[in-house]
């Protein structure tokens, strides 16, 4: 494992074009898999998977320039990419100690497991959490992860 994408005591993490990186220390408080409707929204997706952490151990290494703020509601701040528009950070007044990055954004996700499932009431309909298996499919030219664009 490289240094540059996970240490003992921190993970780090960007953005989908590269422009923004971040480090946050480790041990985060906790990860959960967010079901609110206002997670869904920002994100376009079934749920969000969250990784709270301690205000002061996440730092932007770079690219804090391209950090675009957007306050979603009275009490919390979404941060995004103004390049590619990749969904970073969340803050909030009801957690003031708290910088929640997305699990997505990080390097690895190695020994970041989901608690829980936060907001479950306000689940998706259409998002299928029965027991039953969806078939599972790769198009065609599926080669794998590719990595993203240069920040350039």
């Amino acid at each position: 494992m490289s240094p540059d994408v996970m240490s003992p005591d921190a993970v780090t993490g960007g953005c989908l074009c590269g422009a923004v990186r971040l480090r946050a220390a480790l041990p985060p408080n906790w990860v959960a898999h967010c079901h609110c409707s206002m997670c869904r929204r920002a994100h376009g997706a079934g749920f969000v998977t969250w990784v709270g952490f301690p205000r002061d151990a996440v730092t932007i290494e770079s690219g804090g320039e391209r950090l675009t703020r957007f306050q979603s509601s009275a009490q919390a701040t979404r941060s995004f990419c103004s390049r590619c528009g990749s969904m970073l950070l969340f803050q909030s007044g009801r957690w003031p100690d708290e910088t929640h990055l997305t699990l997505a954004c990080l390097d690895s996700a190695e020994g970041l497991e989901p608690q829980v499932h936060a907001y479950w009431s306000s689940r998706a309909p259409w998002a299928d959490w029965s027991a039953r298996e969806l078939p599972t499919m790769d198009p065609p030219d599926h080669g794998g992860d590719v990595a993203p664009p240069s920040a350039g």
